[in-house]
């Protein structure tokens, strides 16, 4: 699919943007793979990470604000995996605005530079904080999706199609519980802060994450929202699992943050099919449509299904948690010895 093809990745300079380039030449032969992203810096490290003559990479400095640089970062491209966006919840509430600017109408701007451009299909990542939001960086996901879904709707003569790909916590992504957890502990932390106990998450790891979004790149036809089959934990158990002789503290939940996530709503189940690995929410418009005609052999959820972290049936254990903690560990020392072996 993605032989001799061009693919540009915004945001491309993070978790999975590194995550998903290394997919690309680990499975493909890409002609070529463009890195767009607002951080020189970030790019020059990862230039150093993917520097063999065979990683035919591009960096694009450049912020999906600005619609003119994206204009010409897509000219030639093929694929468009829409990573970049503003993420931090407590950042989004004290800086709204710019939350917007950057997740919906960068997203706007991805839309047009990608149709004028004549992408084959711009696939974009959400996340779980979209379904009925509370918090800005939802609410601005959401739009994102709705944007997303609806421009599929004006490509007129062009053959662009855009979909989404909607998932949980990323377990090890930076910026995530366990590096915050660990850097805690680190710092001299004695209590990890818990903000209850009865908070429940979906997780999963970056390689899922990168894996469903080839899938989507490869069997979207345009308007649906792909969410994975992904296992819930107990944030409580988590920390137990990372340090079993330290205590925890009682927080309380914070602005913008919910006691449960979900993956899908009451209302998006009706729309929802199961394809064994992965739902598939389609748009309201595939009704009657002939594009949509490959799902209507998966089954269709009953109504009232909804998917959410604390009602999953699927359900990570203590000794679940502890094989991908050490899996995680085992990464980061790997990443630190190979920019050793570059650097020495």
């Amino acid at each position: 699919m993605f032989d001799d093809k061009v693919v540009l990745v915004t945001g491309g300079t993070g978790s999975f943007g590194q995550k998903f380039t290394s997919y690309l030449f680990n499975n493909y032969k890409p002609r070529k793979v463009v890195i767009f992203s607002r951080d020189e810096f970030k790019q020059f490290e990862m230039s150093t990470a993917f520097h063999e003559p065979e990683y035919e990479i591009r960096y694009f400095i450049g912020d999906i604000r600005d619609k003119e640089r994206l204009y010409r970062s897509f000219e030639g491209v093929d694929y468009v995996i829409h990573a970049a966006a503003l993420k931090q919840v407590p950042a989004a509430e004290y800086n709204p605005f710019e939350a917007v600017k950057t997740n919906i109408l960068g997203a706007q701007n991805i839309i047009d530079a990608a149709i004028d451009r004549g992408v084959k299909k711009v696939i974009a990542l959400s996340t779980d904080k979209a379904v009925s939001p509370i918090n800005l960086y939802g609410a601005t996901k959401l739009a994102m999706e709705k944007l997303l879904i609806a421009a599929n709707a004006y490509v007129g003569t062009k053959d662009t199609c855009f979909s989404v790909v909607r998932y949980g916590n990323v377990i090890g992504s930076r910026g995530s519980v366990i590096p915050f957890f660990k850097s805690f502990l680190n710092n001299g932390g004695r209590k990890l802060p818990i903000t209850d106990e009865r908070m429940t998450r979906f997780w999963i790891t970056l390689r899922q994450g990168v894996e469903l979004v080839a899938k989507a790149a490869r069997e979207a036809v345009g308007g649906e929202i792909f969410v994975p089959k992904i296992p819930s934990m107990r944030v409580l158990d988590l920390a137990k699992v990372i340090t079993p002789q330290c205590e925890y503290e009682v927080i309380g939940i914070r602005p913008g943050e919910k006691l449960h996530e979900s993956l899908i709503s009451k209302d998006e189940g009706r729309n929802a099919v199961d394809m064994d690995e992965h739902y598939v929410i389609l748009p309201l418009f595939a009704n009657g449509s002939k594009k949509f005609h490959k799902y209507s052999k998966h089954l269709r959820m009953a109504e009232g299904f909804s998917y959410r972290s604390d009602t999953n049936d699927h359900w990570l254990s203590a000794e679940d948690l502890t094989r991908l903690v050490t899996e995680i560990e085992s990464e980061e020392r790997d990443t630190v010895q190979q920019a050793t072996h570059r650097t020495g």
